[in-house]
């Protein structure tokens, strides 16, 4: 067995090979170590190899998905071998022989498909990136639901993408490997290198043409080299993992950058998009909008927030359906009690397909049917539906026939398992149900045939009996023998065994009916498993009309989902043209709202108007303000509304007019990059230089506090420089916040450049943030208000108050260097600590609080002789 187990092994060195011994998988020697130590569980031995113990550790097969989560999360890759063959047959071949065993399946992070190993509403990608000389491409799948996409891409294009699609798995070339390493540790994502082979694109072309069954890859698109290359290594990789059993897939669907808006790493994770800072999900916008009620309108929704469109007919039809949806308010309520019943379908079928489906696969796309024809039903006529809906009603019809098939051959509550067995409905094949009458009704059947027999010899006592030799067997008494052993009864009744009081005897019949007894449960079983694979079958004769339907319930779902968050939340229809305009009426931060209503505190909403075709000009707002007074906020907000505009939402606003949007740009908040040498401002500039040589003219830029990190003459000049090059060079549309109000004095000398500020109110030294954003420049930035509110000593709040008053004083003068106000100010003098209180006793505490609240000139005599009384009792404590 070792010997096999090292044979196998050996094809599968970067793997934890998962080893089946009948109820468990073992693991040996640096795989037992590594998997013991990753999953806390116990490490044995099991014999000697080359005189050494064999590491041994193992996991029940029935609970091995909870195991395989764990490894795949740290990193592991699983090579699952299972037993080809049944324990018995191996021992026809020899007492010694070693039942034959094979991997059926390499475990990675980008080839899960079972529920336990996924998140119900995220997509679980696998992507391949493949660059010639020609050029690069990207080519990405998510076996779990068929979706398959591939687009061309510059190189440096790559990080952008891989932020938008945050896949589980890249695949690369072992040459480009080394170069791609720490992109990969930089989102999270497991690096596969693959042989040059894999991207060859004559094999690759072969490939995709046999997996589609077509002639040629025309009919899908014109695909450049490098996009065939990517595509084929997917292709190419998933027959590795699933040794040859190919995911169900989708036709590949060729993107282009132009058709999205282009949103960088950065941004994605400053605005939080489809995560928090924090790393997951609650925090994010993606987590702030999701309404939706199936698997299938969650991914669609991350899909669509993580890549708004850029065509304006798109975003019209997405909008003209949330607008339906949020009109017919009785209509979608109900499309949304129906929708909550539908199952995962496309996970069901990509399982299906692999062949690791279950009953429980087939009743979800029975379900699935049962609740497009009852939306069918609800919507009636679809020529009332917009154009986006309307298209997308027509999949809810059409299957009828493999419905009914589904809800008559299955039971309602099916077992997980197919070899479990009891998930075909009585009544649907007559056999199974006779051979279940037999397993489950063996002594009713065998009680029926004595009667039958009873009847048939007149012999009333005759009785069908059975013990371990004989097994079934007829007996009646001596008394009747003669008329058993004679013609014609001896003729259907043949004798077996004479004992001293009785004789017994069997039939045919009985005889059949007893090996059928015997074997019913494995013939039910066997039935089934034929029956199971026939509907399978069926199922997939109808996948492409069955990803039809997924992606008209997910379009629905979405629709509505995103209609009911606008009512509950009152949102509103942006207009979205050509122009380049961005002017948002009462705009508020979605994410924000949400949190100050959980606590019971309002928003304070605020307008935006970049009108740089307008009478103005003003393409850029220069805002300033005190920190804590909600520029970032309101920065972020203005962005994540157009974001959301143009993936086709209504916004968190009372008006929103949007001139398309190409890219989203946003350098807000400090971090430092320790691992690659990089520091907060090391970082800032890096992210500003992205923003500079990118962005065109219709891009929307936010920018917070650039050059804070240096030095302060050093940190104007930068933001300085930064605010001319996006007016002149980009001619974006930008909000530019900065504590440096020298710059305010810009928006004289640049025409699209207008000074706001978030309002405050000063009160006895007091700071009052009021979060209203007006025009004009802020005076001052608070500075030492916040950091009095933050909690610093007294001591230190007083010395930053003399050191400011100094500086701005010496600016008011015409000063020159204010070094030498600096060298001026005596030196820094902490307030003593105050002195330790005595040790009074509560006793003394109690008669003092008396004493002060005596007035002895108001004092009668009988009250003053009271006040004594009361001072000698709380003397005594």
């Amino acid at each position: 067995m070792m010997a096999q187990y090292l044979e196998i092994k050996e094809q599968y060195p970067h793997a934890l090979l998962f080893y089946r011994m009948g109820d468990f998988y073992e693991m040996f020697f640096k795989d037992a170590e590594e998997a013991a130590q990753a999953l806390d569980i116990a490490l044995t031995k099991r014999g000697k190899h080359l005189g050494e113990d064999i590491a041994m550790c193992g996991v029940p097969v029935h609970s091995a998905e909870n195991y395989l989560l764990t490894l795949i999360r740290k990193g592991f890759r699983v090579a699952v071998c299972e037993q080809m063959e049944d324990p018995a047959e191996a021992k026809k071949r020899g007492s010694k022989s070693v039942v034959r065993r094979d991997v059926v399946r390499l475990v990675t992070p980008g080839t899960l498909t079972e529920d336990s190993l996924l998140e119900a509403r995220r997509h679980n990608f696998l992507a391949a990136y493949a660059e010639m000389r020609d050029g690069a491409a990207l080519a990405w799948v998510d076996i779990s639901t068929g979706a398959f996409h591939v687009m061309p891409l510059a190189a440096v294009k790559l990080g952008p993408e891989l932020a938008r699609l945050t896949p589980s798995e890249l695949l690369v070339s072992e040459a480009d490997e080394p170069g791609l390493r720490a992109l990969g540790e930089d989102f999270g994502i497991s690096l596969t290198p693959l042989a040059r082979a894999s991207y060859d694109t004559a094999s690759a072309t072969k490939r995709l043409t046999e997996l589609f069954r077509v002639g040629t890859l025309d009919s899908y698109g014109q695909f450049t080299r490098p996009e065939v290359s990517a595509m084929g290594a997917l292709v190419d990789y998933l027959e590795i993992t699933q040794k040859g059993k190919l995911p169900l897939l989708r036709p590949p669907v060729r993107e282009a950058m132009e058709g999205t808006v282009q949103i960088d790493a950065a941004t994605r994770r400053n605005l939080e998009i489809t995560h928090a800072m924090t790393g997951g999900r609650a925090g994010s916008l993606l987590q702030a909008i999701d309404r939706t009620v199936t698997p299938l309108g969650a991914r669609l929704l991350e899909r669509r927030v993580a890549s708004p469109s850029r065509s304006l007919t798109v975003i019209t039809e997405r909008l003209d359906a949330v607008d339906y949806a949020h009109s017919n308010t009785r209509t979608a309520a109900d499309l949304r009690a129906l929708l909550r019943k539908v199952p995962d379908l496309d996970r069901a079928l990509s399982r299906l397909s692999l062949e690791r489906g279950g009953p429980r696969d087939l009743t979800a796309i029975r379900n699935a049917l049962s609740q497009a024809e009852q939306l069918a039903a609800r919507l009636g006529n679809a020529s009332s539906l917009p154009q986006l809906l309307a298209k997308s009603a027509h999949a809810f019809s059409g299957q009828e026939a493999l419905h009914a098939l589904l809800d008559v051959a299955l039971v309602a509550e099916p077992p997980l398992l197919a070899r479990d067995g009891g998930f075909i409905a009585k009544g649907f094949h007559e056999e199974l149900d006779e051979v279940r009458r037999l397993r489950d009704e063996g002594r009713g059947v065998v009680a029926a045939m004595q009667g039958r027999y009873a009847e048939e010899t007149g012999i009333n006592s005759l009785k069908i009996k059975h013990n371990n030799v004989l097994g079934y067997f007829i007996e009646v008494t001596a008394t009747h023998g003669d008329k058993m052993l004679s013609p014609p009864l001896s003729e259907r009744f043949k004798h077996r065994q004479t004992t001293a009081n009785q004789l017994r005897f069997t039939t045919p019949e009985l005889s059949d009916l007893e090996t059928r007894i015997l074997n019913a449960a494995g013939q039910a079983q066997g039935i089934e498993q034929q029956l199971f694979a026939q509907l399978r079958e069926k199922v997939l004769e109808a996948a492409p009309a069955l990803t039809q339907l997924s992606q008209a319930l997910a379009e629905f779902d979405l629709a509505t989902g995103l209609a009911d968050l606008s009512r509950s939340d009152n949102w509103v229809r942006p207009k979205v043209d050509m122009s380049r305009s961005l002017r948002i009426d009462a705009g508020r931060h979605p994410v924000v709202e949400q949190a100050l209503r959980r606590e019971g505190a309002p928003f304070i909403a605020n307008d935006c108007a970049l009108m740089p075709d307008g009478p103005h000009s003003a393409a850029i707002w220069l805002l300033t303000g005190p920190n804590m007074a909600g520029k970032s906020t309101f920065l972020r907000q203005n962005a994540l509304i157009a974001l959301l505009a143009q993936m086709g939402s209504h916004v968190p606003a009372d008006g929103a007019h949007i001139g398309l949007v190409s890219q989203i740009f946003s350098r807000v908040g400090a971090s430092d990059d320790l691992a690659r040498g990089r520091s907060t401002f090391m970082v800032e500039m890096v992210e500003t230089a992205a923003i500079l040589n990118q962005a065109d003219d219709r891009a929307l830029v936010i920018l917070d506090e650039i050059g804070r990190g240096t030095a302060t003459y050093d940190g104007l000049s930068i933001a300085w420089a930064t605010l001319e090059h996006l007016h002149e060079t980009n001619r974006a549309r930008a909000l530019f916040a900065t504590h440096y109000h020298e710059m305010t004095q810009l928006s004289k000398r640049l025409s699209g450049v207008e000074n706001a500020t978030v309002s405050v109110r000063e009160h006895e030294g007091e700071v009052i943030f009021l979060h209203e954003v007006r025009m004009g420049a802020a005076d001052r930035s608070y500075g030492v208000q916040v950091a009095k509110l933050a909690g610093l000593p007294d001591s230190v709040v007083a010395r930053a108050r003399e050191v400011l008053a100094s500086l701005e004083d010496n600016a008011r003068k015409g000063g020159g260097n204010p070094r030498a106000v600096i060298d001026d100010l005596p030196l820094f003098a902490a307030a003593p600590p105050p002195p330790p209180a005595p040790n009074i006793p509560p006793q003394m505490l109690a008669v003092s609080e008396l004493l002060s609240e005596v007035h002895p000139d108001d004092l009668s005599p009988r009250e003053a002789l009271e006040v004594l009384y009361r001072l000698k009792e709380a003397a005594k404590g």
